[in-house]
C-alpha cells in the first residue's frame, strides 16, 4: 500500500488470492518511546491505506477527553517534509501497550481493506482468483502482442514495398528521370513508371513524391540500410507470430521491464500473526490496588503505595475527592486481575474486572461513575464489594442482611454474571443486603451488630441455597439494632472493630465461642457516646495492614500490630480522629509486603 502500515495475518490474503474476495487487516506502524521523567509516548509513523491523518488525530483527542482510552495526556501532529509523525504522550501511570491496543480498537489505526477481484472476462463480470487473474492477464498480453506484431508486420511490409520501388527507381535513375520529364501529367508519369519499371501504383506514387535530395549517394545508402532493417524486422515478427512460446517469453520480458522501470521496495510489512481477541490481561501486571466507592457511585482504583503507613490516632490523608453531599462508602484491596462482585441493597450482583476500572495517579481524584461501567438501577446502591481471584468449586459465598438473615451459596454460581446483573439473594420486604464473604467448608463466621454484639457460628450449619432463594436467621437483633459487618474466622485471627468516632480494638477470635446461628450474641465492643456505634468489623492478622476511611474521604493506613489487643467489652483506643461532622464508615485489610516503618 502507498502509505505503508502493517498487514496482520495471512488469512485475508489467502482468501483474496484463492477466492477473489478477502478482508485484509492493516495496522498503523507505532512504536513506544521513553520520554523524560519516567513518561512515554506512542509514535505513529505509518497509517493504513486511505486513513486521513487529521481525522485520526482529532479522534484520538476525543477518546482521551471522553476517557474511552485512558492514559493519554496529549496528542499532536509533528509531521514534516521528512515524513509523518503523530505523537501520543501518555501519563506517567499509563501502560503504553494497553493504550496502543485501545487505540487500535477504537480508531482507524487498525482498519480493513476489502479485496474484490472483479473483472470483465470475455464481456462477462467474474470474480477471479489470483491464478485465474494471472491466466487472464497472460492471455490478454498474448493477444496484445500478437495483434501488435501483426500490425507492425503489416506496416513493415508496406514500408518495404515502398522502399523496393524507390530502389528500382534509383537503379534505373536515367530512365526514371526521362519518363517523368517526358510525361505531360503526373497520372501519365505514374502509368509509365508502372509499365517500364514493373512496379505497383503505390511504388510509382512514392517515386513521384520522392525529393531530389534522395538522389544523393548518402540518401541512397540510408534507403538501403532502412530496407535491410525492415527485412530483419519482418523476419523477427513472422518468426514471433509462428511461435507461441516466443510470444510468452516476450510477455515475461515486458513484465520484467515494467518491474525494473517502475518497481520499488515493499512499503507494507506482512506479519503472519492474526488479529484475534486481544488478551489484554497479559499486558497488565499483577498489582495490589485500593478500590474506593463513594455514596454517589464514583469508583476508582489507586495503587496501595499512594497511602503511606501512619501511626494510629492520626487524622489520615485525603483518599478521594468527594462532592458536597457525597462521601466514601467502602473500599477494597484487590489484585488488578481479580474479578469484582458488586452487591446491591436489593440483592443483585454485578461483575467487573479490576483493571476495567481506570487507575488514577492521585488518591484525591473523584473517580469514574460506576453507572458508566455497570447498568445499576438508580434505586439501587452498592452495599458490598468483593474481589475474587478464583471461582473454586469448594468455595462458598455467605451473605448477611441488615436484619440479620444469612445465606450460603456456591461461589461458582457467580462465575458468569450477565452484564445486566443477576439475583444474589431474595430479600424480605424492607430488608437490605449488608455484607458478603468467601468461606470454605469448616470455616466459622462472626457477625457484628452496630451496638457491639457479636455471634460466631460455623458456616457448615447453613444449608446450601440457590442464588434466587432467601436466607435464614443468623443473628437476633434488638429493635433499632442492625448488622454492621461480617467476616470469616481463620487461625490466629483477631476481630477488629471500629466505631464511627474512630475508636477501634483487637480481640482474639478465640474469645468468641462458637454457638448456634440465630442467637443475640455476646459483647464485642463497649459502645458509649464517646465511641459511637460500630460501623465496620473485620477478622485480621498482626502481619496485615489496615486502611480506615471516613465519610468525607479521609484515609488512614496503619499496621495491625500497632493496634492494642484488649478484651471483648473494652471501648478500644483511638485509631483515627475524624473531624467534627465526619465519621469512620469503612475499613479493609491487605497483606503487607515488608510493611514500612510507621510515619507520623
Amino acid at each position: 500500500f502507498p502509505t505503508g502500515g502493517i498487514i496482520r495475518g495471512l488469512a485475508g490474503i489467502r482468501n483474496a488470492y484463492t477466492m477473489g474476495q478477502g478482508r485484509i487487516t492493516i495496522e498503523a506502524r507505532a512504536d513506544v518511546e521513553e520520554l523524560a521523567r519516567g513518561r512515554s509516548a506512542i509514535i505513529v509513523t505509518e497509517l493504513p491505506y486511505q486513513v486521513n491523518k487529521a481525522v485520526l488525530v482529532e479522534r484520538i483527542a476525543e477518546l482521551a477527553r471522553d476517557k474511552v482510552v485512558d492514559g493519554i495526556s496529549e496528542v499532536r501532529d509533528e509531521s514534516d517534509r521528512h515524513g509523518m509523525r503523530v505523537v501520543v504522550e501518555l501519563r506517567r501511570d499509563a501502560q503504553p501497550q494497553i493504550v496502543l491496543r485501545n487505540l487500535y480498537k477504537h480508531t482507524q489505526m487498525r482498519s480493513a481493506f476489502h479485496v474484490n477481484m472483479l473483472a470483465l472476462v470475455d464481456g462477462q463480470p467474474l470474480t477471479l482468483s489470483l491464478r485465474k487473474a494471472l491466466e487472464c492477464y497472460v492471455d490478454f498480453r498474448q493477444k496484445v502482442i500478437t495483434r501488435r506484431s501483426r500490425f507492425d508486420l503489416a506496416k513493415a511490409r508496406e514500408r518495404a514495398h515502398i522502399l523496393e520501388g524507390l530502389r528500382a527507381a534509383l537503379d534505373n535513375l536515367d530512365l526514371t528521370i526521362a519518363i517523368i520529364r517526358g510525361s505531360a501529367t503526373p497520372e501519365e508519369a505514374r502509368t509509365a513508371l508502372m509499365q517500364k519499371l514493373n512496379i505497383s501504383e503505390i511504388q510509382a506514387q512514392a517515386i513521384l513524391d520522392m525529393q531530389l535530395r534522395r538522389l544523393a549517394s548518402l540518401e541512397r545508402q540510408k534507403i538501403a540500410e532502412e530496407y535491410a532493417g525492415l527485412l530483419k524486422t519482418m523476419a523477427y515478427l513472422e518468426d514471433l507470430l509462428a511461435n507461441p512460446r516466443k510470444v510468452l517469453h516476450l510477455v515475461k520480458q515486458e513484465v520484467h521491464d515494467l518491474k525494473t522501470k517502475y518497481g520499488d521496495d515493499r512499503r507494507t510489512e506482512i506479519r503472519a500473526d492474526e488479529v484475534g481477541e486481544e488478551n489484554i490481561e497479559d499486558l497488565i501486571p499483577h498489582q495490589q490496588v485500593v478500590l474506593t466507592l463513594s455514596y454517589r457511585g464514583y469508583v476508582k482504583r489507586v495503587s496501595c503505595d499512594a497511602y503511606r503507613s501512619q501511626r494510629r490516632g492520626g487524622r489520615g490523608a485525603t483518599g478521594m475527592a468527594v462532592r458536597e453531599a457525597d462521601a466514601v462508602h467502602m473500599l477494597q484491596v484487590a489484585d488488578t486481575h481479580a474479578k469484582l462482585l458488586f452487591f446491591t441493597n436489593k440483592g443483585k450482583v454485578y461483575s467487573l474486572k479490576c483493571y476495567e476500572i481506570s487507575q488514577d495517579s492521585s488518591r484525591a481524584t473523584k473517580g469514574t461513575p460506576l453507572v458508566a461501567l455497570i447498568p445499576i438501577d438508580e434505586k439501587e446502591h452498592i452495599t458490598a464489594m468483593l474481589a475474587v481471584n478464583n471461582f473454586l468449586a469448594d468455595s462458598f459465598l455467605v451473605m448477611v442482611t441488615a436484619a440479620g438473615e444469612v445465606k450460603k451459596t456456591s461461589l461458582s454460581a457467580f462465575a458468569a454474571v450477565r452484564s445486566s446483573g443477576i439475583i444474589a439473594t431474595n430479600l424480605e420486604k424492607g430488608d437490605e443486603l449488608v455484607s458478603a464473604v468467601l468461606v470454605e467448608e469448616g470455616d466459622d463466621i462472626i457477625i457484628v451488630s452496630q451496638k457491639g454484639q457479636a455471634v460466631r457460628f460455623c458456616a457448615d450449619r447453613l444449608r446450601l441455597a440457590s442464588r434466587t432463594s432467601g436466607g435464614v436467621r443468623g443473628m437476633r437483633l434488638a429493635p433499632g439494632n442492625l448488622v454492621a459487618g461480617m467476616d470469616r474466622v481463620f487461625p490466629g485471627s483477631y476481630l477488629l472493630t471500629v466505631t464511627s468516632h474512630g475508636y477501634g480494638k483487637l480481640t482474639q477470635a478465640s474469645r468468641f465461642p462458637c454457638h448456634s446461628r440465630g442467637g443475640v450474641g455476646i459483647k464485642a465492643h463497649q459502645i458509649t457516646a464517646k465511641t459511637g456505634d460500630v460501623t465496620a468489623a473485620r477478622l485480621v492478622s498482626p502481619e496485615q495492614e489496615v486502611i480506615i476511611m471516613s465519610a468525607t474521604g479521609m484515609v488512614l493506613r496503619t499496621n495491625v500490630e500497632g493496634i492494642r489487643i484488649v478484651g471483648r467489652s473494652a471501648q478500644g483506643v483511638s485509631l483515627m480522629k475524624p473531624e467534627q461532622g465526619d465519621k469512620v464508615i469503612s475499613i479493609t485489610t491487605f497483606e503487607s509486603d515488608n510493611a514500612p516503618a510507621a510515619k507520623p
